[in-house]
This record gives C-alpha cells, structure tokens and sequence, in this order.
C-alpha cells in the first residue's frame, strides 16, 4: 500500500541554502526517504539575510519583502526536487516548512521565522505547514529545540542510550535514554562563528574539513574565556542563536587581541567540540552512542576533537541509522508536518520548557 507523500524544508542559522527531502510515511512512524534537493542561497540573499538578524531602517518592509523572496526559492526547492521525480504536486500531502529564522529570543515570548507560506501554497499547489515554533514559546517553552522529538520516534533505542547531534549554524544535543525521558537543548555555536571568520579572511563561505584550522593552533586563554560565557553554565531547557552567537560576541571576546587568523579559527572549531563535549559530561554522561548529523559532521577537524574528547565511546555519522547527516532536518520538519495534520502534538516539554505538549504548525491549504 502506498503511504503518505510530505516534503520537509530547512534552512538553518548556517545560511547556506534550503534542504529539502520528499518523504514517504507507512504504518505509523514508518518512513523511507525518497529524494533529496539542495538549492544554495545566493549571495545577495544571504547578506540580506544577516542583516535581518539585527534592528535595521525600514527592517518590516525589509523582512516582508525577504520573506517573499524566501517562498519563491523554497518553490523553486521543490519543484526541482520533484523534477528528480514522476510525481506531481497534487500527490504531496503537504510542506513543512521551518522558515528562515531572523530573531530568536523565547525569554521575551517570540520568535521570528520568515518565509511566505501562504505565497508558497500557491505557487506549489500544496499544502504548507509552518511556524512550528510559536505555539511552544506560547506555552512557555523555548521554541527550540523541536528535533527530539523526531528523534524519540525514529532512532530510539531500548537498550542502548542514544545522543543525536546536529551541528549546523548552532549545535543541538537529543538524548535518547533507553529507559525515561528523553530531553535536548542547543549546546552553543555550531559552524556559525568559523564560517564569519572565514568569510572575514579568506571570503569562503565555510572552512572545508576544517583544512584552514588545521593549520592553526588553540588558543588555550581564548578558549577559555568563551567557555566561561554564562550561556554554557545555563540548566536546559535553553536555546540559542545569532542573536547571541554572533561577530559582535567574537569581537568582544578578541578584544583587540593580537592572534593569527588561522589560530582563532583553530580555537573556535575547539570551541565547538568542548561545549558539546562539556554538555554531554554534564547532562549525557551515560551515553552508549552519540551520532552526528548536519554540516560539521564532514568537519573532520572538528570530528577528531570531539572524538579525543569522547575516548572510548562510539562517535558515528547519522547514517549509520539510515539517514544522510545533510538530510536530518529536513525530514524532521516533514515529520513535524505530518504530525500537525493528523492533530499529534510534537513538542517535548522536557525538552522545551512549555507547560504541556502542544500541537505544532500553521496550516495553509493548498
């Protein structure tokens, strides 16, 4: 029997372009990935972007007019996904779209996400689900991060204890414990920092395995200093974003410092390796496996520090349990999606913070 037909769309804090995956569902939880699609952002969009993430003049039109731009280039996402494809529109049950987050801030109740989802069930002909965020931070909860409770559904374990880490713009951390909850917060910065700092220096957009701070050395006084930012010492449920992670918050801890260029880069992929590794000491510190999803999984700089980190403990790519590390997020949100329209709620409050469990996501029919 054939299943249901969803796209997931994300576009994360990384600012590299829109993830899409066309997602089958069978019995129940069941799912088979069917096609995948990565369509980058231009550059022009993405400077326009990050100057969304702090106030600007006339910043409303701004945003209005980003967040059109936006639902013609998650449009244009699937119908190239679904050019790979004999299927047609009409057959997709429908979109789940996350949007481009522009602010973050659930302690002061919102949170941003842009991307016309209205513009983009016509131009697609399909149903869109989206704003998955703002019914959580309304029941009190972070918003963020909402993945575990994909996570719980598909890569649970009963006998092993499961972290999945997601290392994009920020890092996120889901513990899967085989027996009582399960609960995840943002770690801290991601990619999001070194890919400023090259972009800064060298004008890439990202440092490819980590080749550039390799060749650099931590800076152990540095290091330490960013550590000791009182984020890290906060008790989930938290999250996080530009909003705090930004150039600003690099400049100040440089402080007109005198380093090489590559020693910083060196010392912020360190930054993320033991922030993350702090946080599963911390919170994890039973952990059987830990598996790593998104774009610093292929930092092999960044892999090997978190495996010196870990010693002994098994440290694999996500797709070792059947999904690509490009792909995690994407398929979430057609998870998420899914789980709106059968009226299932997808938050976790021991993940969030909100008062109860909620059911996620605007709808927009098609």
């Amino acid at each position: 029997m054939a299943g249901e037909l969803f796209i997931g769309l994300m576009s994360g804090t990384s600012l590299d372009g829109v993830d899409a995956a066309l997602v089958e569902f069978k019995d129940g939880q069941q799912l088979h990935v069917l096609h995948t699609h990565f369509l980058s952002y231009p550059a022009s969009i993405r400077t326009e972007i990050l100057a969304l993430q702090h106030p600007t003049a006339n910043e409303l039109e701004a945003t209005a007019l980003m967040s059109n731009t936006l639902a013609r280039l998650y449009a244009d996402t699937i119908i190239q996904l679904l050019d790979k494809t004999d299927i047609k529109p009409d057959a997709i049950t429908a979109i789940g779209c996350h949007g481009q987050t522009i602010r973050h801030r659930p302690e002061l109740g919102f949170t941003v996400q842009i991307g016309n989802a209205a513009l983009l069930a016509e131009l697609t002909g399909i149903t869109v689900v989206s704003d998955f965020r703002s019914r959580d931070i309304a029941a009190g909860g972070q918003g963020a991060p909402l993945v575990p409770a994909f996570h719980k559904a598909i890569f649970s374990d009963s006998k092993l204890n499961r972290a999945i880490i997601n290392i994009g713009g920020i890092a996120n951390i889901t513990y899967l414990a085989h027996s009582g909850q399960t609960f995840g917060f943002d770690s801290g910065p991601g990619n999001m920092l070194l890919d400023a700092w090259i972009k800064q220096h060298l004008d890439l957009d990202f440092d490819a395995n980590g080749d550039w701070a390799r060749t650099g050395n931590i800076i152990e006084p540095l290091l330490a200093e960013m550590l000791a930012d009182t984020y890290f010492s906060l008790t989930p449920p938290k999250s996080t974003g530009r909003d705090l992670f930004n150039t600003h918050w690099l400049k100040h801890h440089l402080n007109s410092k005198s380093f090489q260029a590559n020693d910083i880069a060196c010392t912020l992929v360190a930054l993320t390796a033991h922030s993350i590794h702090n946080a599963l000491e911390k919170y994890c510190s039973d952990v059987d496996e830990i598996y790593l999803c998104g774009g610093g999984a292929k930092n092999s700089l960044l892999v090997h520090q978190l495996k010196s980190l870990q010693g002994n403990k098994k440290l694999a790519n996500i797709d070792e349990l059947g999904i690509g590390i490009d792909w995690a997020e994407a398929i979430a949100f057609a998870w998420l999606a899914r789980q709106c329209l059968n009226q299932q709620t997808s938050n976790l409050p021991e993940v969030t913070g909100a008062s109860g469990t909620r059911i996620l996501g605007a709808i927009y029919q098609a």
